[in-house]
């Protein structure tokens, strides 16, 4: 099982940011009922008040579970991952993917 990290930057403001996740709901359930995906979920910053805290207001962070590579490629070829990149461009300034294993 791979663990798929992706940092989407958006635009500045809380509506940039919130367009994004606005789409985001659209295909989350069409991408829970791909093959090989076992999770997929948009996390923003939670305002915890803690020193210790880093936070990205104008980011949004996928958190992604996949069988395999092929399925995640899979995935983005999906004429819903496709609609939805048309959808945000004007929103996404950057993205950033980490696929990851367990370490232990």
């Amino acid at each position: 099982m791979l663990t798929v990290i992706a940092e989407i930057r958006t635009r500045p403001g809380l509506h940039h940011r919130q367009a994004v996740l606005d789409e985001f709901a659209k295909i989350i359930p069409t991408v829970l009922k791909e093959e090989g995906c076992h999770g997929y979920a948009p996390m923003i910053d939670h305002a915890a008040g803690v020193s210790f805290q880093a936070t990205a207001p104008d980011s949004i962070v996928m958190v992604e579970l996949w069988e395999t590579v092929a399925h995640l490629e899979a995935h983005l070829q999906t004429a819903h991952m496709k609609a939805w990149s048309e959808a945000v461009k004007g929103e996404v300034l950057e993205s950033h993917i980490r696929i990851l294993e367990q370490g232990v």
